[in-house]
Order: structure tokens, then C-alpha cells, then sequence
């Protein structure tokens, strides 16, 4: 009859190298020259088929069942690797675009304001240059074409003017439209 201890030996044996190797276990053989010439391959062992006792048989056939099931989960845990792999190198690329459109964006932004800030100045340069006819005009016919043009414009042009000039077509002008563009004229605008 085994005693227990060696029982208890052989299945922490078992266990012990269940968990370091996948294969079933069989008496080792010794390599041959040629597969420590290649690259090491996993040896392939033969299953072990005459047991000392029940209890031994058992204990090999639940490690076996174990070791199918960690291959399995290898297997699972495989695919899901690969998945991931696939769904962050897509991931990359989409953020890749997304980083791509936004410096895109970024550039049409500040093209659009180069071109918004060279029509300010050109604005300015015209109202400017309107300014400077207006003030050579005779004050009723300025104070005629004041009268019709937008308010804001009209209040630039006469801030474009001599105080001289502004104060004679401002005396020419309609009393209501003359008092709205003071009112305008002395208004601070908040861009």
C-alpha cells in the first residue's frame, strides 16, 4: 500500500508542473543534436496510462480537464487580443483624421481671419477717402447724402472730418437725423 505522504508528494509533483508546462507528462527523454540545432520546439510527450492508485488516476484526469480548459481561455483570450489590436489600430486612424481635419479647420480659421482683418483696413482706408469728399463737398449737398446713407457710416464719416466741416454739414442736416447722429457719433462701439 502507498503511504499518504507519498501520495500527497506525487499529486504536489503534478500540480507543480501542470502549471509550468501545457504538455502531458511521460518519462523525459534526452534531446537529440538536432533539436538543439534548430529552435527549440515544445516536446511532445506521451500520456502516462498505468496508475499506482484511483486516487492518482483522478487527480491526472482533473489536471487534464483543467489544462483543456486553460488552452481554451489561451485561445479566447487570443482572439480578444487580436480584436483589440484591430479596433485601436482603427481607433489611431480615425483619430489621425479627426487631428488631420482639425489642423485643416485651423488653417481655414486663420485665413479667414487674415482676410477679415485686411477688409477691415480696407474699409477704414474708404471711409476715409469718402470722408475726405464729403468735406470737400458744399455742406447742403453733404448734409443731403448724409441724409440718406446708414447712420454708423454717417457717424464714421463726419469722426473722419474736420470738426470745421463736420459742424457745418451737421447744421445743414435735419434736426432729428442730426441729433441721431450725435447720439451715434458720441457712442462707443464695443467689437
Amino acid at each position: 500500500m502507498i503511504s499518504k505522504r507519498k501520495i500527497i508528494k506525487q499529486i504536489a509533483f503534478i500540480t507543480a508542473l501542470s502549471c509550468f508546462t501545457p504538455f502531458v507528462f511521460a518519462e523525459e527523454t534526452e534531446p537529440d543534436k538536432e533539436s538543439t540545432t534548430q529552435e527549440q520546439k515544445p516536446r511532445v510527450v506521451k500520456p502516462k496510462t498505468s496508475f499506482d492508485s484511483v486516487e492518482e488516476r483522478r487527480l491526472y484526469s482533473i489536471l487534464q480537464s483543467e489544462r483543456e480548459n486553460l488552452e481554451e481561455e489561451k485561445k479566447v483570450l487570443a482572439l480578444k487580443e487580436k480584436e483589440l489590436k484591430t479596433l485601436e489600430k482603427e481607433a489611431d486612424k480615425k483619430l489621425k483624421l479627426l487631428d488631420d481635419k482639425l489642423d485643416q479647420l485651423k488653417k481655414v480659421q486663420k485665413k479667414i481671419e487674415e482676410l477679415l482683418a485686411e477688409k477691415d483696413v480696407k474699409e477704414v482706408k474708404k471711409v476715409k477717402d469718402l470722408s475726405l469728399i464729403y468735406a470737400k463737398m458744399s455742406p447742403d449737398r453733404a448734409a443731403l447724402a448724409m441724409g440718406t446713407v446708414d447712420i454708423q457710416l454717417a457717424a464714421d464719416l463726419l469722426a473722419n472730418m474736420k470738426v470745421k466741416s463736420a459742424a457745418k454739414i451737421l447744421d445743414k442736416m435735419d434736426k432729428v437725423k442730426a441729433s441721431q447722429l450725435s447720439t451715434t457719433f458720441t457712442t462707443i462701439q464695443v467689437e
